[in-house]
């Protein structure tokens, strides 16, 4: 039998198809949707609507529903992960990685890491938030720059890289968020429609394409310096140790910390064990028992800690402390962020303006704060204390900036002349200062404190 030959118009297509899948392979990218149907997806709890459009997959919301998660059928670990985004200036979005819905977690609500779609002007876009669990990783008060890069009513491009503990994030090429974590290594990946409260948003849309990920020859984008946030305990990865953090305990010794007014940690109340610095219940009253750093600092740092409140406890951590003023015997003297249970202490309703609350510069500025910023009761809390050369100081609880001051302005002036530490001549402006962990005789934890001296 003779054989036919092939028309040379479907051997330079197949040429042209071979030609094309060794270009896919070498590079590692696959196309995680066709561009026609939603193969290799499926939809989990909401009801909004997910169609095809003009090489688009387009989310369209509908009331009465909850969040809606249009999820690949595969789990990914570590991957780069790309799409174009479009959405409705009335809608919140958000692309979910490393997620799982399992019966045993509220009934199978998808939860895990969410990478924001944000078109309000609180601009939270490529943001990292933490999906019915534990809420914002990374809110955009730590890049205040990045709230540039999402454009509205335009499609902008995400790019997210998840390899090992680092999650990283891009919009439109601008570096946004970076979060160390290990909580989940793996789970899939969906395209969020978010619940909508009022039926004159339904039929708001989102949209994606050019949905592709690469899991094989990962290759990180250069470090950029932006703030990172690191949730595993006592740790510091490459990028923070290229950024000039230090840890100032790493979970086992306490080498760099000694009593307030001695040279040794204190022997008694104190402990450190499990990868925590813990201070025990006493009969309440200050006892002069606080501890600080062997070493100074200032005039320009960032300081970082993890607190945990026992119900009703009170605490601080000091910055600029200065040896030079008598405390009478009872804690040291220098600027502190509050570390205080709102709800249960006394102190929360005393001072002025509520100045005595939660990371507030305590009894001098009360704390700007989200009603969700803080954690409950027996949970892990993140502060962070950062001073500037031009003198500048800010607090942050829990990624949220919450209180901001110019050491020796007029309005620090002030407020210090309205506070307990006026008596105090040259309050807060020490050019170095210990930093302080405060025994306010209430049982509260430290861990993952790290400094970042700035030249």
């Amino acid at each position: 039998m003779k054989k036919q030959r092939l028309p040379l118009t479907i051997l330079l297509l197949l040429v042209t198809l071979t030609l094309a899948n060794a270009q896919k392979s070498k590079d590692g990218w696959e196309n995680l949707f066709n561009g026609k149907d939603l193969t290799g997806w499926k939809q989990l709890n909401g009801k909004a609507k997910y169609e095809v459009k003009d090489g688009a997959i387009v989310g369209t919301s509908v009331t009465d529903t909850p969040n809606s998660f249009l999820t690949t059928e595969k789990n990914y670990g570590d991957f780069i992960f790309e799409c174009d985004v479009k959405v409705d200036n009335k809608l919140n979005s958000g692309i979910q990685i490393r997620s799982l819905s399992t019966p045993e977690y509220q009934n199978g609500r998808v939860h895990g890491y969410q990478v924001e779609i944000d078109p309000s002007d609180r601009a939270y876009s490529a943001g990292l938030y933490d999906e019915a669990r534990r809420g914002w990783l990374y809110p955009l008060d730590l890049n205040p720059e990045a709230k540039k890069a999402f454009k509205k009513d335009a499609w902008n491009k995400y790019r997210i890289e998840a390899i090992g503990t680092s999650i990283r994030t891009f919009l439109n090429g601008v570096p946004v968020a970076h979060v160390i974590d290990d909580m989940t290594p793996s789970g899939f990946i969906c395209l969020q429609v978010h619940a909508i409260g009022s039926k004159d948003l339904e039929g708001t849309q989102v949209s994606w394409k050019n949905v592709r990920i690469k899991t094989t020859d990962l290759k990180p984008s250069p470090a950029a310096n932006i703030r990172i946030v690191n949730l595993i305990p006592n740790s510091l990865n490459d990028a923070e140790k290229a950024q000039g953090y230090a840890l100032l305990y790493d979970g086992k010794t306490v080498d760099q910390w000694r009593s307030y007014g001695g040279t040794e940690f204190p022997s008694k109340r104190w402990n450190y064990a499990d990868g925590t610095i813990t201070i025990s219940k006493s009969d309440g009253s200050e006892t002069g028992n606080d501890i600080v750093t062997k070493k100074l600092y200032g005039p320009a740092f960032e300081f970082e800690f993890d607190f945990k409140l026992t119900e009703g406890a009170n605490s601080g951590v000091k910055y600029f402390v200065d040896q030079k003023f008598n405390s009478g015997g009872k804690s040291g003297i220098g600027c502190e962020y509050q570390v205080l249970d709102d709800e249960k202490h006394p102190d929360a309703k005393l001072g002025k303006n509520g100045n005595r609350t939660i990371a507030s510069f305590y009894d001098v500025i009360p704390a700007d704060r989200p009603k969700n910023a803080v954690k409950k009761i027996g949970e892990w809390n993140q502060g962070r204390i950062v001073v500037q050369k031009d003198g500048t100081v800010q607090h942050f609880l829990n990624g949220y900036k919450v209180v901001e001051y110019v050491r020796g302005s007029q309005q620090f002036k002030d407020f210090v002349a309205e506070s307990k530490f006026k008596g105090f001549e040259g309050f807060g402006l020490s050019q170095q200062g210990n930093l302080l962990l405060q025994d306010h005789g209430d049982n509260v934890s430290f861990r993952s404190l790290k400094v970042k001296e700035i030249k």
